[in-house]
């Protein structure tokens, strides 16, 4: 009977101990720590390269004589009708280029920077008009060719933009400058007679003017696969720059097989176009 009772007894402490170890409170999982993500700062020194392409409005070379000493050439350029040249310039441009930028607030705010780049140009056109001198049945004409070529093109310029977190609108304007190529020449031409070369010449010299523009910039996830540093720090952009390096008057000069002047005449060049461009910048510092 005692061994009854007892085992009774053991059974219902078993019982009570589980009732109590369910009323005990359960262990969970702490709540997940929130870390917030930094906001981009576009702030810093960056580098990166260019490649886009260039092309220039359609611009009227003029030549005209402007001294007469009896070779009646001042006659040929009228009569002809070749005073006035059509020329349009478009190519391939690449490069690199470097800057700061400080941004006022991080997240969202005003950028402010200035950058500076230097590329290569491909633009380079020459145009060729030839016309019969006393009509388009005569068997005597005038041809007029010119060249203009851009070899380089670089720009100082001050950016300001707004930035919406990895996202950067910005304008920006400053100084631009090139090497610019002129040549233009004007020949008299008869059957039968060798080509006679009225007056040419040319100027290759570094040209200064002015360039603005705007973009739109952004800064690559870590897991783009153009993000090849797989780092905060690359961005991409796509802008658009507009350059005027001004006008040129080139002296053209021709003289007789005696070296006497027979002509002196200008031709007037403009040197002026658009760029529209894709960048990518590593951004140092990040």
């Amino acid at each position: 009977m005692a061994k009854i009772v007892l085992g009774v007894g053991a059974m219902i402490g078993m019982m009570t101990g589980t009732v109590a170890a369910a009323d005990l409170p359960r262990r969970s999982a702490p709540p997940p720590v929130f870390v917030p993500v930094p906001a981009f700062s576009w702030t810093g020194f960056y580098a990166g390269v260019q490649a886009g392409y260039g092309f220039t409005d359609r611009q009227t070379v003029r030549t005209a004589a402007t001294s007469v000493n009896g070779s009646g050439t001042d006659f040929f350029i009228e009569r002809s009708g070749i005073a006035s040249l059509s020329s349009r310039q478009q190519g391939f441009v690449a490069g690199g280029q470097a800057g700061y930028n400080y941004q006022l607030t991080p997240g969202a705010g005003l950028v402010l920077g200035i950058e500076t780049d230097l590329a290569y140009t491909d633009l380079d056109e020459t145009k060729r008009r030839s016309r019969g001198l006393f009509g388009s049945g005569s068997d005597s004409a005038v041809v007029t060719t010119t060249r203009q070529s851009l070899d380089f093109l670089g720009t100082v310029r001050g950016r300001l933009g707004y930035a919406f977190d990895r996202v950067l609108v910005y304008g920006t304007g400053g100084l631009a400058y090139g090497n610019v190529n002129y040549q233009s020449a004007t020949s008299f031409q008869l059957a039968g007679v060798p080509t006679l070369d009225l007056f040419g010449g040319g100027i290759d010299r570094l040209e200064t003017g002015f360039a603005y523009g705007g973009g739109i910039e952004y800064a690559l996830p870590t897991e783009s696969f153009l993000n090849v540093f797989r780092s905060s720090a690359v961005t991409l952009k796509v802008e658009y720059l507009h350059y005027d390096l001004g006008k040129r008057s080139v002296p053209l000069t021709s003289s007789s097989g005696l070296g006497q002047s027979l002509v002196e005449a200008t031709s007037r060049f403009r040197s002026e176009g658009s760029v529209v461009r894709v960048g990518l910048n590593y951004k140092f510092g990040s």
